[in-house]
């Protein structure tokens, strides 16, 4: 059977599980089944949908790869089975009577077989009836050393002299008739004789090569040698064909020369059921209340992150980025180390909540959509937060490495991008689903991944797995290593701000106010509270419980700001679950009352003060003198220092001044909020194993009206002979609106571009703007035709 046959006779159920499974087949969407044959056996296709195969449907497809023609599937199952029972017996798929084991070794194959059949067979990859399965054009091109086994004996010596395959053959095959190639492919296809042939050191050699991969270098490996001068165990094995030379120091093991090594398997073993997950239990409602914690401190984290940066943005490095000491100084103000940092700064930018802006240099700031995003709940923060970072193709676990030119990654760098970054992250939560309420170690879960994905292994990816593992546990999607019931959720396209919700710790609205000036925060503030309490005083330590110190210097700030003194000591009322400390009133009270009485203005600068006798203490101050201050009145000194750096003196000699405008208004000194354009966040990258269901039913229906349309599709028919049909205008016009009514063919004289005279058979469906357009017969298909170049209507 054809495949573009079996395509055709698949349901539209099997059909729209094929294009669901591998929607870049219908990317666009071809015109017809044919088209969807072609496409689903094009390299590129086959490579990612075998890169989503685990190892054991895997191995069915190697299997079938290495056979000759079809396969019928009790000759699978045998192969298969061979490949289960050498496995170990504890983790082989054991099923049926145990006192009565099946043939191949305890290990029933034939559950497991008859599931990944019929999965490859929804993936196109494998067609045909039990008695003859049959891979899918072009899956053996792409598979590369199927099963660890090399070329075919044909394929490995095709590049060998005829000469030398003459002389090769006449030495293993001795009296054979054919070409020296066939007649050495005949007595490698039987090569027990040619094996027990070779000296012991010989056969060591061979065994290096059998489980794979199958090459192996040799200096000088095409060298002349036969049986009879062959001196070394390499020389031996040259000489016999048990190994073929691929280039000047490379050697391949033949393929039928390995299976017959492997006695039979094509697999050394094989485990048709994942290797079990090994870690430690954990208490499900302890670790989903951890998780929720720590999704809580990273939604604060970037919302402080936004905060602070909103007042002083840290500029773009000149080749992108954020900078060393930038990120640095991140950590510290948050508190976190520095990789946590640069995770919470690439998550902050690819939810589009930070971007690049502020000028021609350049500054990150907050975008608009940071301002949309803090006044939701934080349950609904989170799920764009975690969302964002399952999804997001950077990979801040890099940060701080080194390029292959050695110039350091920097945070938000456009070389952070790895496009297996979701996928891999994807496939690591998955894997921690798979064992609810434990916590598996991180080889446990390489292992696992390594059978899921067998063609997806590498250094890179074990990094990435890494990187997954210990950023899910910094978000909040796991919780001592568990993944939880909010992260479960997130995964599976639940409701995850709903399950969040009720573990997230309750935000307090007040303080503990202690005789010491400082405040404990008993749980998370709100976030208007916080942002108040950060204004007023400073974090002095952060945990269960926030610390913070109140100071002269942090109450100034709040006055700077704007607050009163009477205003502050209400706020600090109002929050507090203890009297306001009298300590605390006193500190309020005295920063306030000497909080502006001091104005300075620009000259250089003045300073103007309705005491005299405080402007005789600041002209007496031995400190003062590098201000090269100038008495101009009783209540006005002037200077030539600049006013910031005036006002910066002050504070430093005790005193407090504020800042004024030319129009005596004090000057607000707390720097505007600054915001960017907003950008558009990540988009949430579509599985590769799922589409739309409707999109799959449109798909398929455009598929089946397609094939209809191109399986009655006619052939080109010929034109009549004779007179190429004339007439006037009028009269062509009048025939052909008739045709039209009818419905019948019609003769037609046309001039072609070149002017020469052609005719046509056409069935005209419409006449507008000056053109007929038709069916022409004479070329099978749909064309145009102008009507002034019609020179004449004949009926037929």
């Amino acid at each position: 059977m054809e495949f573009t046959e079996w395509i055709r006779g698949r349901t539209d159920e099997q059909l729209r599980a094929l294009v669901s499974a591998r929607p870049e087949l219908i990317t666009p969407v071809p015109a017809h089944l044919e088209g969807l044959a072609s496409r689903a056996g094009s390299p590129s296709a086959i490579g990612r949908v075998l890169d989503r195969l685990d190892r054991f449907t895997l191995a069915v497809v190697e299997t079938l790869a290495v056979q000759d023609g079809p396969v019928s599937k009790d000759a699978l199952r045998d192969l298969v089975g061979a490949a289960l029972a050498a496995a170990d017996p504890e983790n082989a798929l054991a099923t049926g009577d145990q006192d009565d084991p099946p043939a191949t070794g305890g290990a029933d194959p034939e559950p497991a077989l008859s599931t990944a059949l019929d999965r490859l067979c929804d993936l196109a990859l494998v067609y045909g009836p039990d008695d003859a399965l049959e891979l899918g054009p072009g899956v053996r091109k792409v598979l590369d050393d199927p099963a660890g086994l090399g070329p075919r004996a044909v394929d490995a010596f095709r590049h060998h002299a005829p000469e030398q395959l003459d002389e090769m053959a006449d030495d293993v095959a001795p009296g054979t008739a054919g070409t020296g190639k066939e007649r050495l492919a005949a007595a490698l296809a039987a090569p027990a004789a040619l094996v027990e042939s070779v000296s012991p050191e010989a056969r060591g050699a061979l065994d290096q090569l059998v489980w794979g991969p199958p090459t192996g270098r040799v200096p000088n490996a095409r060298r002349e040698v036969s049986v009879a001068t062959a001196r070394s165990p390499i020389e031996e094995l040259l000489a016999r064909g048990l190994l073929a030379a691929t280039g000047e120091e490379s050697v391949t093991l033949p393929r039928e020369v390995g299976l017959f090594l492997r006695g039979g398997r094509v697999h050394r073993d094989l485990l048709a059921v994942p290797p079990p997950l090994h870690g430690a239990a954990r208490d499900r409602a302890l670790a989903d209340r951890t998780a929720a914690g720590q999704a809580f401190s990273f939604v604060r984290a970037v919302e402080e992150l936004c905060e602070r940066w909103s007042i002083e943005p840290p500029g773009v490095l000149r080749t992108g980025g954020l900078g060393v000491r930038d990120l640095k100084r991140a950590a510290g103000e948050l508190d976190l180390p520095e990789w946590v940092a640069a995770l919470v700064v690439e998550v902050a930018h690819a939810a589009g909540l930070v971007a690049a802006g502020g000028g021609v240099d350049g500054e990150w700031l907050p975008t608009s959509g940071y301002d949309l995003w803090r006044v939701r709940g934080t349950a609904d923060r989170w799920v764009t937060l975690a969302a964002t970072w399952l999804h997001m193709d950077r990979v801040p676990g890099l940060v701080g490495d080194r390029d292959e030119r050695d110039r350091p990654l920097n945070a938000l760098h456009t070389d952070l991008r790895r496009s297996s970054a979701p996928g891999v992250r994807a496939a690591t939560l998955g894997v921690l689903a798979a064992a609810p309420g434990l916590a598996p170690d991180r080889d446990s879960v390489l292992a696992r991944l390594a059978w899921e994905q067998p063609r997806r292994r590498g250094p890179l990816r074990e990094q990435l797995t890494d990187f997954a593992l210990r950023e899910a546990e910094q978000v909040g999607v796991t919780g001592l290593g568990a993944l939880s019931v909010h992260g479960r959720a997130l995964i599976e396209g639940g409701d995850a701000a709903k399950v969040l919700a009720p573990l997230l710790p309750e935000p307090v609205d007040h303080v503990l106010l202690q005789a010491d000036l400082t405040a404990v925060a008993p749980g998370p503030l709100t976030s208007e509270l916080n942002r108040w309490m950060t204004l007023t005083a400073d974090v002095e330590s952060k945990g269960g419980a926030t610390v913070y110190r109140f100071s002269e210097g942090s109450i100034r700030r709040a006055l700077d700001a704007g607050h009163g003194g009477e205003e502050l000591v209400a706020m600090l009322a109002r929050h507090s679950a203890t009297p306001v400390p009298q300590a605390l009133s006193y500190l309020v009270t005295d920063v306030a009352r000497r909080h502006g009485r001091i104005r300075v203005g620009t000259a250089g600068a003045y300073i103007r003060c309705d005491d005299p006798a405080l402007l005789d203490q600041i002209t007496a101050d031995r400190r003062s003198a590098a201000l090269r201050l100038r008495r101009l009145a009783p209540t006005v000194i002037a200077s030539r220092s600049s006013r910031a750096a005036l006002v910066d003196s002050l504070r430093a000699m005790g005193y407090a001044p504020v800042a004024e405008s030319l129009d005596g208004d004090v000057i607000i000194s707390q720097l505007e909020s600054r915001r960017t354009e907003a950008l558009a966040p990540a988009r949430a990258v579509a599985s590769p194993n799922g589409l739309d269901p409707e999109v799959a039913t449109a798909a398929v229906r455009a598929l089946r009206a397609g094939d209809a349309a191109h399986l009655a599709r006619r052939e080109p028919v010929d034109a009549p002979g004779g007179q190429v049909p004339r007439g006037p205008a009028t009269a062509t016009i009048s025939a052909l609106q008739e045709a039209i009514k009818q419905g019948v063919r019609v003769w037609i004289g046309y001039l072609d571009s070149q002017g020469n005279a052609t005719s046509r058979i056409l069935e005209p469906a419409r006449m507008e703007g000056g053109y007929l357009t038709a069916y022409d017969e004479t070329r099978a298909a749909v064309h145009r035709f102008a009507l002034h170049r019609i020179t004449g209507v004949a009926g037929l």
